[in-house]
């Protein structure tokens, strides 16, 4: 009876094994059925605005590393790039444009990221995968379907390194810093927009970083500059006016209100500058720390983002596994990490953006 049992045992083993071996061989052909058949696909790329900086360095990385990979896997890809100009409604429009069309995946940098039911509601219908990115989704909507995804960075990473930067200066040379003497860091914040989740992280962790190395910091002025250059430059002037050589820190939601920031002290007559520190890390950044006009920024990794949201477009479009490469969160996000840059290491960076 024991031998029986045995042999019995063996045999289910062998029988579920081979079952087992079936299965992942049916979904290989499945797959491969799939890449042989398919000899070109679709991808809709929807950006929030395409006078944002950061967002066109983005998808001009996008559009090279889709090129790469046309080349590589010898199938033709159609990237078609819209933007939505600020306008939800647009965007929801051109979401439409790209179902009608049936397209094959889509790349969503939201307008308005408390309103992604449109677009999901758009893409769900037509059983077409998004990656959103940039612009993270609250996490309500992002948990809606099982072929939504998103990829950024850590918004409290930046802050936290931002809030690094100046402990750092402070720690070096604290009395040149504060420039009255009273002990006190006087500051201004130059926020990106309303409710966008990296301009509130930032803003709030950039600030309690600085505090909870034991410094005491005073707000000047904090106002919306929109992540613009120009728009930064005016809210700057405004408080040089107001507070003058009181102005000790400037924290910049991005480097391109850093470098308004910049601006405005360069047309005016303060003598000392305050520090500034910004976010992104992007060429124009970069040589203002080079030159030490910037206290320092934050790298945010464009390259590694744009290679992410290619590749999962590149895969959910042809309805294959994700590579390796990708590191998911709870499964739904992909943060790539940031990186301090200050003049000790910005040389280093320069040179990575020029390959």
């Amino acid at each position: 009876m024991k031998k029986y049992s045995k042999v019995l045992g063996a045999s289910l083993f062998v029988i579920t094994l081979v079952s087992a071996c079936f299965v992942l061989f049916k979904q290989y052909s499945r797959q491969q059925k799939v890449s042989n058949e398919v000899k070109s696909i679709k991808i809709g790329v929807c950006i929030y605005d395409e006078y944002d900086t950061y967002v066109s360095t983005l998808i001009q990385e996008v559009s090279k590393l889709t090129k790469q990979k046309e080349m590589e896997t010898g199938f033709a890809i159609t990237l078609d790039i819209q933007s939505a100009s600020g306008s939800q409604i647009t965007q929801n429009d051109q979401i439409e444009n790209f179902v009608d069309k049936e397209y094959d995946a889509l790349c969503v940098g939201l307008v308005d990221r408390t309103d992604a039911s449109g677009v999901i509601d758009k893409a769900k219908s037509a059983d077409i995968p998004i990656v959103f990115f940039n612009r993270e989704l609250v996490e309500e909507d992002l948990q809606r379907w099982d072929k939504i995804y998103y990829v950024g960075a850590d918004a409290a990473e930046s802050g936290n390194m931002q809030g690094n930067i100046i402990v750092e200066a402070c720690e070096k040379d604290f009395d040149l810093i504060d420039k009255n003497k009273d002990g006190v860091l006087q500051y201004v914040m130059l926020e990106g927009e309303p409710g966008h989740q990296d301009a509130l992280v930032r803003t709030e962790n950039s600030i309690k970083t600085v505090m909870n190395a034991g410094y005491t910091l005073q707000k000047l002025g904090d106002e919306i500059a929109n992540w613009n250059r120009a728009q930064a430059t005016t809210k700057m002037a405004t408080w040089i006016d107001e507070f003058g050589e009181d102005i000790e820190v400037v924290f910049a939601n991005n480097d391109d209100m850093a470098l308004g920031a910049l601006d405005a002290l360069k047309k005016s007559k303060i003598e000392q500058y305050p520090i500034i520190v910004g976010v992104d890390g992007l060429q124009n950044g970069l040589e203002s720390v080079k030159k030490k006009e910037l206290i320092g920024t934050v790298f945010n990794d464009y390259r590694g983002q744009a290679k992410a949201i290619v590749d999962m477009a590149f895969a959910l479009a042809m309805k294959q596994d994700f590579p390796k490469s990708i590191q998911f969160v709870n499964n739904k996000y992909v943060y790539i990490p940031y990186q301090k840059i200050t003049y000790d290491n910005v040389q280093e960076y320069i040179r990575l953006l020029e390959q």
